[in-house]
């Protein structure tokens, strides 16, 4: 997956300078600043790494707890096999190569630029309000993955192919220690994409704001595409997105209003190079 991170690393340079307008080392500089002025800021960013850290040692616990009774037939044997009709219907390696690219690549790359952006842009209330929405994502997701287990579509129905494997054959090798392949309700995809979009359309940045519909959208239509989603998952994929930037609009604006909120306090909405920070 080394050409995965290279790429992403690609995209998130370029994301930047799309959505901030500046170079990416400008951006960088600000963005590293903030962490060695801010106490807060630091402690925040901190707990997203951390979150997504842990979320890859949810499978042990996961091994640990034992579930045994498996949910996907209750919760989506209504929906048949529709994602099989939808590869049949559009068979071409250049959308499974697109739809591809945005699951793996831009997905995680519009996360990791959208810290870059906000913080450039001096509007830390986004900044805080997208890292609480993270963690919120992650938290309440956990205990389903956990005691809900709903298996990928692929692996549940012959009928839907796996097109993933199509561009990265060695996906199952190198990613799915990453995400068990019953962990699909709800669609984390959906929700942090779509997360990501909600905070992105409060930035007043119109361009980033549609970028990250866009990915939103083709995120999306690249989980029932791939084969890896339900119609349900999506679902409370978009549910657990608007509880989780609601909590983290209302802990931002609680942040905002604090008196020693640091940085926090010179949020600005217009984009320009940030001021001084103080801690």
């Amino acid at each position: 997956m080394s050409t995965v991170t290279y790429s992403t690393a690609l995209a998130v340079a370029v994301l930047i300078w799309f959505g901030a307008g500046r170079q990416p080392l400008a951006v960088g500089m600000a963005f590293f600043r903030a962490l060695f002025q801010s106490r807060q800021y630091l402690l925040v960013f901190i707990a997203v790494i951390a979150i997504l850290f842990l979320n890859k040692y949810e499978l042990h616990l996961e091994n640990w707890l034992n579930v045994s009774y498996d949910l996907t037939a209750a919760l989506t044997g209504w929906e048949g096999a529709w994602q099989a009709k939808l590869q049949a219907s559009l068979p071409s390696d250049t959308l499974i190569g697109f739809t591809a690219i945005f699951y793996l690549v831009l997905f995680q790359a519009t996360m990791m630029a959208s810290f870059g952006i906000y913080t450039y842009a001096g509007n830390m209330k986004l900044y805080y309000a997208l890292s609480f929405a993270i963690l919120g994502n992650y938290l309440l997701a956990v205990p389903f993955y956990l005691y809900v287990p709903v298996n990928e579509a692929w692996y549940a129905d012959s009928q839907i192919r796996f097109l993933m494997l199509n561009v990265f054959p060695t996906f199952e090798q190198h990613y799915r220690a990453l995400s068990g392949i019953n962990n699909c309700f709800p669609s984390l995809h959906t929700s942090l994409s779509v997360t990501m979009a909600l905070i992105a359309s409060r930035s007043g940045i119109r361009r980033w704001s549609i970028f990250a519909w866009i990915n939103a959208i083709v995120v999306i239509f690249a989980i029932f595409y791939l084969g890896i989603h339900w119609f349900t998952d999506m679902v409370a994929g978009l549910v657990l997105a608007s509880v989780s930037v609601y909590v983290g609009l209302k802990i931002a604006a609680r942040m905002e209003s604090h008196p020693h909120s640091g940085i926090l306090s010179r949020s600005r909405n217009k984009l320009e190079p940030p001021s001084p920070v103080e801690s």
